[in-house]
This record gives structure tokens, C-alpha cells and sequence, in this order.
């Protein structure tokens, strides 16, 4: 139940720093797609695990969501304070990415060996759509630093966002 209410906790981290992160992508127009479509993705992860939790009888954790949210404020906050934020915001989305990858196979390995097998197709369909997202950030990730460089390189152009 612990590790379901921390992914509970990781997607709607996911969710606000996603937000946070979109607002401000002017100039890498296919990121900011790619985020914000994602964004909806974690939405729904949170809404299916939160099915899962309240299927076994449990309840998520306000503590656990509230610093989840916390933390990603935090994060996109800082984005405003940094020259570059792109590249950062690549950076933390891929380790996020990564981190619920993780979470995902640790659920599925559990809910198999409990017994519960909707929660380890939630699982097995989160997982799939996390792994797809890592595969897209990592493929993207030395283009939208190239972007950056060159609008480095521009007088007067913004490279930031």
C-alpha cells in the first residue's frame, strides 16, 4: 500500500512540474507538446492508481501527495532563476521518468505475487507509457540541446525557454 501511495505521490508531482515546466517552453515548441500531452498521461496514472488503492481498501496519502506537490512547485520555480531552464527541465523529467519506471516494475513484481492482477495491468500500462516517454526524452535530449546552444549564439534571442 506504501509503494502504491508513493507513486500516487510521484504522479501528481509529475503532474505539476509537468505544468509548471509548460507554461514557460516558447521557443521548443515539440517539447512542450510532448510535456503537456504527458501531463494528461500522469494525470490519469494518478487516477488509476488511486482505483488501485482504494480497491485494496486503502486511502492516499495527503502528506505524501501535498510534498509531492511541494517539491514539484519547487522545482518549477526554480526554472524562472536559471538561463538554462530547457535543459534542466530535460534533465529532471527524464530522472522523474526514470524514477516511475522503476516504481512501476517494483508494483507489478507485487501485485503479481499478491494476487492482484488489476493492479498489475494498471501497473503493466503505466509502465509501458513511462518507458515510452523515457524513450522520447532520451531520443530528444541531444536535439533540444542543440537547439539550446544555437539560440545561445543569437544576439538578442532567448534561449532559456
Amino acid at each position: 500500500m506504501e509503494w502504491l501511495r508513493d507513486a500516487h505521490a510521484m504522479e501528481e508531482q509529475a503532474e505539476q512540474m509537468l505544468e509548471s515546466t509548460c507554461d514557460r517552453l516558447e521557443n521548443y515548441p515539440e517539447l512542450r507538446e510532448r510535456l503537456d500531452a504527458h501531463r494528461a498521461v500522469s494525470r490519469r496514472h494518478a487516477d488509476l492508481v488511486r482505483q488501485c488503492i482504494e480497491r485494496r481498501g486503502g486511502s492516499r496519502s495527503a502528506i505524501k501527495d501535498a510534498a509531492g506537490k511541494l517539491m514539484a512547485f519547487a522545482q518549477g520555480a526554480s526554472g524562472l532563476f536559471v538561463g538554462d531552464e530547457v535543459v534542466k527541465a530535460m534533465l529532471a523529467t527524464s530522472t522523474l521518468e526514470q524514477m516511475k519506471i522503476s516504481s512501476y516494475e517494483i508494483l507489478k513484481v507485487t501485485a503479481r505475487t499478491v494476487g492482484d492482477a488489476e493492479t498489475e495491468r494498471t501497473c503493466e500500462e503505466s509502465l509501458r507509457e513511462e518507458q515510452q516517454m523515457a524513450d522520447w526524452l532520451e531520443d530528444n535530449l541531444e536535439p533540444i540541446t542543440q537547439t539550446y546552444l544555437q539560440r545561445e549564439e543569437i544576439p538578442g534571442a532567448t534561449a532559456k525557454h
